[in-house]
């Protein structure tokens, strides 16, 4: 795992990136994306030598790290075997991983629908819920992420969705619970639960229970923020669906496979959806591969009706293999319990010790290998470090903390004011320690920017 230097490899490789690639979320003058020369477990390294500690998974997927070597070769056995097949038939992988997914889901959530990502699981999702309730609008949380498909930018509630809402989508937001920013003026987890839900079932009152399809949020919320709902909240929006006969959908893409210390988010809480997207950590995002798991009584409906959708590489045979070497990884290798305790046991208490030195540090929340630091200005008033939907010099505090984060070795992941703690499933206690020593240079230059 010793990174071998090639300047002129890297420049290359940089070079045809820059001439002709077209990066997501991105003005494209305005970024220089690292190449990327090698990677492996929790580390990737560039071509100048350089090695990152990845605490941000990739994008929150690489769950049992990179170049597993059982994938790997799972991988080249399957396209040996049969590379590529349509999805109107029936073959080994796609069955395999069904089955392997459908055991590990709560409740009856026993058809998978394969997709190729987190989005068209969400798409697909709401199509369901649509065409079994007969009704048209969906419910979905402020501070969410749903995908950056139409629909699903249109369901999420954050501001990557503002650019391509056309406001027609038949989607209602509504405030879902973080206590450290009540929208509620709440002061216990207690109130915030009670209050959050005083208030959805007010907005389904509102906007009329017989127009609701589908209420849909991310068991924890990733990239908003992984604010862990209060005990109690997620079986009371389960309950308030099963009243008005709305479909509740749990959005597992980010919090799924082993991410919580769970197999799913939702274990955590003992709440089964009537659909669930999927996607990322289901095979580590080696092939791209996302699915919704569907209730007995959705998938009913489509018994003998034909469900108007699906995709050229629906469950591909690449992808399922992947998903079927990952899972049993997972199993074989403790990979859900790895998350729980060294997130538990270092993670956890590693964070609660860098916030009480560090006057930067707002609130350390989380569970298993799915955290978030909020960075403040000031403790007392919880202004933000930087303002909501920074850029330019607006974001120069959090532009500091991650090049210091990097310039010490770490990848860190980074979203407004705060920095996600998202690693590995399969980081050692050594890793972590290891991160989160770099973590704490990089808090130091945040402090710089909040009064002490």
């Amino acid at each position: 795992m010793t990174p071998q230097t090639d300047p002129q490899a890297g420049a290359a490789v940089k070079a045809a990136d820059r001439a002709h690639v077209f990066h997501s979320w991105s003005a494209q003058d305005l970024i220089d994306p690292l190449a990327v020369a090698g990677a492996e477990g929790s580390y990737f390294w560039d071509y100048d030598g350089n090695r990152y500690l990845d605490f941000a998974s990739g994008l929150v997927y690489t769950n049992i790290g990179y170049q597993h070597p059982k994938v790997v070769a799972a991988l080249q056995e399957q396209a040996g075997k049969l590379a590529t097949f349509a999805p109107a038939f029936a073959i080994e992988a796609r069955s395999e991983a069904a089955r392997l997914i459908a055991e590990r889901t709560p409740g009856d959530l026993d058809k998978i629908f394969f997709t190729n990502g987190g989005a068209d699981a969400v798409e697909h999702a709401v199509r369901m819920a649509r065409l079994h309730t007969g009704r048209s609008k969906v419910l979905s949380a402020y501070r969410s992420y749903h995908g950056g498909t139409q629909q699903a930018v249109n369901i999420t509630g954050d501001p990557r969705r503002w650019p391509s809402d056309s406001g027609t989508a038949g989607v209602v937001h509504f405030w879902a619970p973080y206590l450290y920013r009540s929208r509620f003026y709440a002061e216990t987890e207690q109130q915030e639960c009670e209050r959050a839900l005083e208030h959805l079932e007010t907005t389904i009152a509102f906007e009329g229970p017989g127009t609701i399809a589908a209420l849909i949020l991310e068991t924890i919320p990733g990239t908003a923020g992984i604010m862990v709902p209060p005990r109690g909240y997620l079986a009371g929006v389960r309950d308030l669906c099963d009243k008005y006969g709305i479909v509740f959908v749990l959005d597992e893409v980010m919090a799924g496979f082993g991410r919580t210390g769970e197999w799913f988010a939702a274990d955590l809480f003992e709440v089964t959806p009537d659909l669930m997207t999927f996607a990322k950590g289901v095979n580590s995002g080696y092939v791209p591969l996302g699915g919704v798991a569907i209730s007995g009584k959705i998938a009913e409906t489509f018994a003998k009706r034909p469900y108007p959708g699906g995709l050229t590489y629906s469950g591909h045979p690449l992808a399922c293999a992947a998903a079927v070497a990952t899972i049993n990884v997972m199993a074989e290798e403790g990979v859900v319990a790895n998350a729980a305790v060294v997130g538990a046991q270092v993670i956890e208490p590693g964070l609660r010790e860098l916030a009480a030195r560090h006057a930067s540090v707002g609130e350390v929340r989380g569970v298993g290998m799915f955290w978030a630091l909020e960075l403040v200005k000031n403790r007392e008033t919880r202004e933000p470090l930087v303002p909501y939907n920074a850029a330019g010099e607006a974001n120069a505090p959090m532009a500091a903390f991650a090049a210091t984060a990097k310039a010490n070795g770490l990848w860190p992941f980074v979203n407004m004011n705060r920095t996600h703690v998202v690693p590995p499933c399969t980081i050692t206690e050594a890793e972590a320690k290891e991160g989160l020593a770099a973590l704490d240079a990089a808090l130091s230059v945040a402090d710089k920017y909040a009064e002490q």
